[in-house]
């Protein structure tokens, strides 16, 4: 059965490299019924189940495979792939960060294209949050001024009966206009403090406050920000996927242009706290 499924795969490979992923993803079902318990197999078909755009058999197929290889790096990053489209996003940052990690420890020519996807996970996660965030603060702020708005007409109409009350019931009309007005007036300043606080919530502040990224966070070979930090001898700091693709090249730091092999590297487990919490309060940082 073994030899009829690595037959099997190599067709189905060979229709994959030729795009035909409907008959490989056929191919590799019946790779996986001669032998279920090969996890290659089944990161093989959540490959060609990718392209197909099959989102919930591309999850079914990296926990099938995870489950008989935790440590798969493949299935980490097809699984965080195909939750970044079923809008799971929080899981799809999670297994592209065990990806990453699993790439790292590999040294495995991926790293490029999962750090580049780890951002569009952080970036899509965000704007999910930023349009939850804006439902739940429209009817909020509608709410809130409506209960001002009935303060308002409350506090207007209890200083008009006090002023008559005052008066005995022979109120200056002139007097109750000015109370009124001054009401009014306070409540009305209240209402544009309101909106100008839900305004700052949604994050409307000037372009500049927003959309300043701290030089510190950025990676001096990609100009992105940095998601996996590691400091040279020197005490600088590069993207990990950067540099190393860097140094496949050439032997040297790209700045200082001193020798620098990848056994100089040392995760900078600072800088990559700092760059997390900052891209966590400032989501639009990874399209920057």
């Amino acid at each position: 059965m073994a030899g009829n499924s690595i037959a099997l795969k190599e067709e189905g490979n060979r229709r994959f490299q030729r795009g035909d992923f409907t008959a490989a993803e056929a191919l590799y079902s019946q790779a996986i019924l001669a032998d279920p318990k090969n996890p290659a197999l089944y990161t093989n078909r959540a490959l060609a189940r990718l392209r197909l755009e099959l989102w919930d058999g591309v999850v079914a197929d990296c926990t099938a495979c995870l489950d008989r290889s935790p440590d798969n790096m493949k299935a980490h990053y097809y699984l965080s792939q195909a939750e970044l489209q079923l809008r799971d996003y929080d899981n799809a940052v999670d297994h592209c960060r065990r990806a990453h990690a699993l790439c790292v420890a590999l040294d495995d020519k991926s790293l490029t294209q999962i750090t580049s996807h780890m951002l569009e996970c952080k970036r899509a996660r965000w704007a999910d949050k930023e349009k939850r965030r804006a439902r739940e603060v429209a009817p909020l702020e509608a709410e809130l001024v409506e209960l001002l708005e009935e303060k308002k007409q409350k506090a207007v109409a209890e200083a008009v009966a006090e002023a008559a009350a005052e008066g005995g019931g022979n109120g200056d009309g002139d007097g109750d206009e000015t109370v009124k007005a001054e009401i009014a007036a306070e409540y009305d300043a209240k209402i544009s403090t309101l909106r100008e606080l839900v305004t700052l919530a949604r994050g409307a502040t000037s372009e500049t406050a927003r959309r300043k990224v701290p030089d510190w966070a950025i990676d001096d070979i990609t100009f992105g920000i940095l998601v996996d930090p590691v400091v040279t001898k020197t005490g600088k700091s590069y993207e990990r996927a950067a540099i190393m693709e860097h140094l496949r090249r050439q032997k040297t730091d790209p700045l200082t242009r001193e020798p620098l092999t990848v056994a100089d590297l040392r995760p900078n487990l600072g800088l990559q706290a700092a760059c997390e919490e900052f891209l966590d309060e400032n989501g639009w940082a990874v399209d920057w």
